[in-house]
């Protein structure tokens, strides 16, 4: 995993502005459950695991024990040590864990930090049981109109086209023979209110924000404060894909 440089600071404010709280994840919650037979005693391997946020979520969900995966230190420094949850130093292409000792494979929000895809699916098909699906989370090019960042900062869907896309991705791990099950889009909900959601936003933890010239994001930040006073009710939902290879 690649192309972001994580300090203690970066790692903290990721954790405050970018984690989604646990009661606006319900959707991914039951879309999970729906495309897996995830119970006690299984094992999830959580690959770019960041914070620990969907680690400690899967171990509270389904009763999983979570490999978290994650080769920033700040970040790893910030998982939750617990007898559920097990972080670990490593790279999607060099995952520190025997083969087939997983019976599902989490990616959330990094198949665009890879720089090696084949690399990456080849190792999780030697980390999977047999049958073990792949679940991808992530906003891919042509699908991120729904994205609350998108829609108050258009100038950040310009990063998003540069992802690798749903062909790519499935063609990816069709070479460690996956082949696509399902893709949805799923909402989650970051803040009760569009204001909450404004003052949460930390533009340093986010790397389509501080790609933004500065006239960018005050205008997209006015645009969201503008938001939130027309419509104080609205929740602050974005929408994301969740793709399952198997």
């Amino acid at each position: 995993m690649a192309g972001t440089a994580y300090d203690a600071k970066t790692a903290a404010d990721y954790r405050a502005a970018r984690e989604i709280p646990r009661e606006g994840l319900e959707a991914w919650r039951r879309a999970v459950a729906a495309e897996t037979a995830l119970r006690t005693g299984m094992t999830v391997l959580d690959v770019g695991a960041g914070t620990g946020s969907f680690a400690t979520a899967f171990h509270a969900w389904f009763g999983v024990r979570v490999l978290a995966v994650e080769p920033a230190a700040a970040m790893r420094a910030l998982i939750p040590d617990t007898p559920g949850v097990t972080p670990l130093d490593g790279r999607a292409d060099a995952l520190p864990v025997p083969d087939g000792c997983a019976d599902a494979a989490w990616l959330g929000s990094v198949i665009h930090h890879l720089p090696d895809l084949v690399a990456a699916a080849r190792e999780l098909r030697r980390a999977l049981r047999p049958g073990a699906p792949v679940l991808i989370r992530n906003t891919f090019p042509g699908r991120s109109e729904r994205d609350l960042r998108v829609r108050f900062f258009p100038e950040t869907a310009a990063g998003i086209e540069g992802y690798p896309d749903i062909d790519r991705v499935t063609s990816a791990f069709a070479t460690a023979g996956f082949q696509q099950v399902s893709l949805q889009a799923l909402p989650q909900q970051s803040a009760p209110g569009l204001a909450a959601f404004a003052d949460g936003l930390r533009r340093d933890a986010d790397s389509k924000l501080r790609a933004l010239p500065d006239a960018a994001w005050a205008a997209g930040l006015d645009r969201l404060r503008r938001a939130a006073a027309e419509n104080p009710d609205e929740p602050a939902i974005s929408w994301m894909d969740l793709l399952v290879l198997r």
